[in-house]
């Protein structure tokens, strides 16, 4: 009889899934480009901003519509709060 923790393939792992295990820290799995992987619809925050004329000469989006909109709820708040982030990182 077979135990249930028996592996067919016999590489001693006993069924465990390199998912489950924990990764030693450091960068291994981190992307580098992350950020483009966040942003899922570019240009939908400039549009709605545009909409509710938040835009200021220059053509950025104003500050102050940012962080009215990052108090939402909703997947606007959402790209809002991650417009506001990556402000910090430039």
């Amino acid at each position: 009889m077979r135990s249930p923790f028996s592996n067919p393939q016999g590489d001693g792992t006993h069924g465990i899934s390199s998912c489950s295990r924990k990764r030693s820290g450091g960068k291994q799995g981190k992307s580098k480009n992350w950020i483009k992987g966040a942003i899922k619809k570019p240009g939908a925050l400039k549009a709605a901003a545009k909409r509710d004329k938040a835009i200021d000469k220059d053509g950025n989006i104003k500050v102050s519509w940012l962080r009215k909109t990052a108090k939402r709820k909703d997947k606007m708040g959402q790209r809002a709060r991650l417009a506001l982030t990556l402000k910090k990182l430039k």
